[in-house]
């Protein structure tokens, strides 16, 4: 299929097939972005060069320390340098990076460190106790932890270990990377948050990191050197690759330890951070920041939203102040963003929360992937009508390889040529997709569907409410009801009869709230309200 009758002589040579990774990009901002601004984080300023200097001499270190293609490299650090060099350096050396949400428990760290092999793992010091416990609940030798102290935060080093600082500087520069000699070599290891049972190490290739950061700076209308703001973890799904991504447009890495408005607010009128993506959380954090944390700025900001459906009384508050938020869809499994809410000039017109609405949808499919829809149980392109329901499917080269010795649970996810989300969706008209759920978080009360995402969003309409979550209560008489738990704001006066009030004024009966709860909400490192403790908490109600 589409070969010419002779193309004798037309095969894959050296000259015009190089297999596609990421760190290509660094190794050509070496030279073309030499002397320009690579990654920040306070004093810590470094070139290209530098940037791609220090790289160099991680890959060579790790490598004299015994790590060969294919190992895996473990991190515990937060958004700083050692974190961003990592991305690049540890895949150098042929070696698989496999970074670690800093907030996990001792125990989850020991099963990480255990099932991905790691051998060698970068840790930051105010998490070197954590890693020395999880080691010693290993059966194994367990690995090689090195140090990453960050005086400036008040976390020097502990001089239990080698730090960071020394063995970049005991390294030889002249180190050759280690290239993929195939674009499916795996790149990383990321393991999701394992709210059921034991997470799942989810392996991605140098294809889909190359593409999936390429193809987000058509998405975020990335031009030459933007200044990208770190609030996405780089634990979480590499930063949505964008570590990876900056290099290729020679932008700015500016990192941040602790995601705080003022932090996000000085990054901008300091720095003049131009890009960053969080959760709806980071985006309440900054409507709700009072005029003391605030900085004024005359750029505007883009933002990629997702982690949750943003309530449109977010968006509608916070694209007046600068920024310009696009909601993008994605999960572990496919690197981060997939989807995008790509705006048009035929929704210009709209404002206050017509605009938030057409906002707040999961959008259309990315750039890099083939085929992202919405489908019934017989896999069956569901009715485009904004109401019928079905699971959002996706198939392209921005999908993982797999689950990481878990072949029964890759065959599952990979269940008639698509991935599957495990998130339930309508699809509009126009085929923009919006979740209306988790597919374990619909609430079936008396026989009807309750979408928990709308039943939130019209909590956060009242301008008391800071956050909202609603789960499924247990119920004698209809099975399951709505039960709401609620972040009230500092000086708010609302109270339980106030609110189940409010949203019966929007709402149909059965979907408004028969419980309120004020309390502060777990959150996942990401900013994720962590639902699954909410619903053993409305068990026991």
């Amino acid at each position: 299929m589409g070969w010419m009758s002779d193309e004798t002589g037309l095969g894959k040579t050296a000259a015009n097939y190089v297999p596609l990774t990421p760190l290509s990009a660094l190794q050509r901002a070496a030279h073309v972005f030499a002397n320009e601004m690579a990654v920040i984080y306070g004093k810590h300023r470094k070139t290209y060069a530098e940037y791609f200097d220090r790289v160099t001499r991680l890959a060579s270190a790790l490598a004299a320390m015994g790590v060969k293609p294919g190992d895996v490299v473990a991190t515990l650090i937060p958004n700083l340098p050692a974190q961003v060099e990592a991305h690049f350096g540890v895949p150098a050396c042929g070696a698989v990076l496999n970074a670690i949400n800093t907030r996990l428990d001792v125990h989850t760290v020991a099963y990480i460190f255990t099932h991905g092999e790691a051998k060698v793992a970068l840790v930051d010091s105010q998490f070197i106790s954590l890693a020395e416990e999880a080691v010693a609940q290993m059966d194994g030798p367990g690995p090689i932890l090195i140090e990453v102290p960050d005086d400036e935060a008040g976390f020097p080093a502990s001089g239990r270990h080698a730090t960071y600082e020394d063995v970049l500087g005991n390294a030889p520069h002249d180190f050759d990377w280690i290239m993929p000699q195939d674009e499916w070599e795996s790149i990383a290891l990321n393991y999701t948050s394992g709210t059921t049972g034991k997470p799942k190490g989810v392996v991605y290739h140098h294809r889909g990191a190359y593409l999936n950061a390429m193809g987000q700076v058509i998405s975020w209308r990335m031009v030459l050197r933007p200044r990208y703001l770190s609030i996405v973890p780089l634990f979480h799904c590499n930063g949505w690759c964008h570590a990876w991504m900056m290099p290729m447009v020679g932008g700015t890495f500016i990192c941040c330890r602790d995601t705080t408005a003022p932090a996000i607010f000085d990054a901008i009128a300091d720095e003049g951070a131009t890009h960053f993506g969080g959760a709806p959380i980071v985006l309440n954090m900054l409507v709700n920041a009072p005029d003391s944390e605030r900085r004024s700025f005359d750029q505007t900001v883009e933002v990629f939203t997702a982690g949750a459906p943003p309530a449109p009384a977010t968006l509608a508050k916070i694209e007046p102040m600068g920024f310009h938020v696009t909601q993008v869809y994605g999960l572990t499994e496919v690197y981060g963003p997939a989807t995008e809410c790509t705006w048009g000039p035929h929704w210009e017109h709209l404002e206050g929360d017509d605009r938030a609405k057409i906002k707040a949808r999961q959008g259309v499919a990315m750039p890099i992937f083939e085929h992202i829809t919405v489908v019934d149980d017989e896999m069956t392109q569901i009715t485009m009508d904004g109401e019928t329901q079905g699971e959002i499917v996706m198939r392209g080269n921005g999908v993982m390889k797999g689950y990481f010795k878990n072949v029964e649970a890759t065959e599952e996810a990979f269940k008639g040529g698509y991935f599957h989300s495990g998130d339930i969706a309508i699809q509009h008209p126009d085929g923009y997709m919006q979740i209306t759920d988790r597919a374990k978080d619909i609430i079936i009360s008396g026989g009807e569907n309750v979408s928990s995402v709308e039943v939130e969003a019209t909590l956060m309409e009242h301008p008391d409410v800071l956050l909202a979550a609603v789960v499924a209560k247990p119920d004698e008489k209809w099975g399951e009801v709505p039960c709401a738990f609620v972040e009230l704001k500092p000086d708010a006066s609302v109270d339980e009869a106030g609110l189940i009030a409010f949203t019966r004024a929007t709402l149909a009966g059965f979907k408004t709230p028969k419980k309120v709860v004020f309390q502060e909400l777990p959150k996942t490192s990401t900013g994720k309200i962590q639902k699954f403790a909410l619903r053993d908490q409305a068990k026991g109600l």
